[in-house]
């Protein structure tokens, strides 16, 4: 005979391995969710050259396990443009058949300056940690590789970024050259997190195959929120705090398809990005 008792414990264990079992459900969907948007984090090689596909990091989309708080709908997001009218002016159609030689002073301190539709965002970018990253950056301003480019890509489901630096705005650009990937130990990214702040490089690399490593160009996106990736994107500058209001007006407004990943419903245009030393 079942005491009263031992029937309540028994249920109460039954309902505990409901809820594990829910929760290791919800972890792999999880999961599962942010390897797909990771993944899309990447870049594509076609040929000799790097051409950056849509997916964050993949350049915009291939690679790995990738603002205000912007949540999916289920139809795209009618959020009204919060950006001003993009400067007159055409993107440069500019390539170069390799990393260009570091001149940068590697243990100075650099600030790169995108002044945008939706306003200024200012980066600091400690030339100590990601030299090569820093110096790509510098010659391709000074060359005006960025300028007149559109923000492409908007994530707002599993990580949170905006992603930019392709000149064709499809996630299929890049400069013809990769840099190495640097600074991936960098203390910040503890727990496979990259803060919100943080600017970091798209790239080809893929965690299953553990193929496309230093495969970076000049597709580069940055964290409006706390976003759950693995330590595989070159992490090479902060954004300052007038920059995150900037950034988080941007994701405020959502993107096209509603679905947490797409083209920002704002216009994000880099009219002009510059790199000084600080």
């Amino acid at each position: 005979m079942v005491t009263q008792e031992q029937r309540r414990r028994q249920l109460a264990r039954e309902k505990f391995l409901r809820q594990q079992q829910r929760r290791t459900s919800a972890r792999r969907k999880a999961h599962a969710r942010n390897a797909v948007i990771a993944s899309v984090l990447g870049v594509i090689v076609v040929g000799s050259v790097v051409s950056y596909a849509t997916g964050v990091f993949k350049k915009d989309d291939d690679k790995s396990d990738a603002a205000a708080e912007a949540t999916p709908s289920a139809s795209p997001s009618k959020a009204p443009d919060p950006c001003d009218k993009a400067a007159a002016g055409k993107v440069k159609k500019l390539s170069y058949k390799k990393e260009p030689a570091i001149t940068i002073d590697k243990s100075a301190d650099y600030t790169m300056k995108l002044q945008t539709t939706c306003g200024a965002i200012d980066i600091d970018m400690p030339a100590s940690k990601a030299p090569h990253t820093v110096n790509s950056f510098s010659f391709l301003t000074g060359k005006g590789y960025l300028d007149h480019t559109k923000c492409h890509r908007l994530t707002t489901n599993g990580i949170y970024v905006l992603q930019c630096g392709d000149p064709q705005g499809t996630g299929m650009g890049g400069p013809g050259y990769t840099i190495p990937d640097e600074n991936l130990k960098d203390k910040r990214l503890k727990g496979d997190v990259y803060p919100a702040g943080t600017v970091a490089m798209a790239n080809q690399y893929n965690a299953q195959t553990k193929e496309g490593r230093d495969t970076g160009g000049s597709q580069f996106f940055l964290v409006y929120q706390d976003s759950q990736l693995p330590a595989n994107y070159t992490p090479f500058g902060t954004i300052s705090e007038s920059g995150m209001k900037v950034l988080k007006k941007i994701a405020g407004a959502g993107e096209i398809t509603g679905q947490g990943d797409g083209a920002p419903n704002a216009t994000v245009v880099i009219d002009k990005a510059t790199v000084t030393k600080s």
